[in-house]
């Protein structure tokens, strides 16, 4: 079977998976999954109860859910390519930890501003949660910025999944206009690099909803109710 990315949208972290699945360049569809009606409803939570996305139905007809394990499963299909690395390995521990840096301290900075956006706040707890959100949101780009140093991809000298998650999640910064990423140089080069290239216009392609020409392994969408009858049951 063709694995399966469920992805949210507008502007959900599934679109570093799209990137790291490019990257890939192996067989996959797409699932367009939207948030938040979609993704909370009765058939998506058959694919994930968390009612969250990314969710990802593998060649094996295994359902994977949660970011990190999504891309870990990922890279470990690119090892050759240096998306991954073999568990084990000095190199997959180096991954491992940035994966879990960017799934917990980086994506989750963002929270307060996400939760001030969608709720109708105002006043003084609008203004406190806010500033919580920006305060967090410096403090971990400034940290990442200093992990990240004069080097081209996160773990070095090769790009791994981990680039392709950070592509999702960084883009936050713009869309809560909460940071002037020029102060964060090593991060600001690694942006612009990953918004030349192909993959991820690919992957705001889809987002947008248009049908991008695919650099991978892409063999178009996929209904959610034609995926649901592939799940095993």
């Amino acid at each position: 079977m063709t694995p399966i990315l469920f992805y949210g949208v507008p502007s959900g972290c599934s679109f570093g998976s799209i990137v790291a699945l490019e990257w890939l360049g192996q067989p996959y569809r797409l699932c367009r999954i939207q948030m938040p009606e979609a993704v909370s409803g009765a058939d998506f939570r058959r694919i994930n109860p968390a009612a969250e996305t990314p969710a990802y139905l593998s060649a094996a007809g295994d359902v994977i859910t949660e970011s990190m394990a999504i891309l870990n499963h990922i890279g470990a299909r690119g090892i050759a390519q240096g998306l991954g690395h073999p568990q084990g390995s000095r190199d997959f521990d180096r991954l491992n930890q940035m994966l879990a840096y960017l799934n917990t301290s980086f994506f989750n900075a963002f929270a307060p501003l996400w939760h001030v956006l969608e709720h109708d706040l105002e006043g003084a707890a609008r203004t406190a949660l806010a500033e919580y959100g920006r305060d967090k949101v410096e403090k971990t780009h400034a940290t990442l910025d200093a992990l990240l140093g004069d080097g081209p991809w996160l773990l070095g000298e090769r790009r791994s999944v981990a680039d392709a998650y950070f592509a999702g999640i960084a883009r936050w910064a713009d869309y809560h206009a909460v940071l002037d990423r020029r102060d964060y140089p090593n991060l600001s080069r690694l942006y612009d690099r990953l918004q030349a290239d192909p993959a991820v216009a690919f992957a705001h392609g889809i987002e947008a909803g248009r049908a991008p020409a695919s650099g991978g392994g892409y063999q178009g969408e996929i209904a959610l109710a034609d995926a649901l009858a592939l799940l095993p049951r």
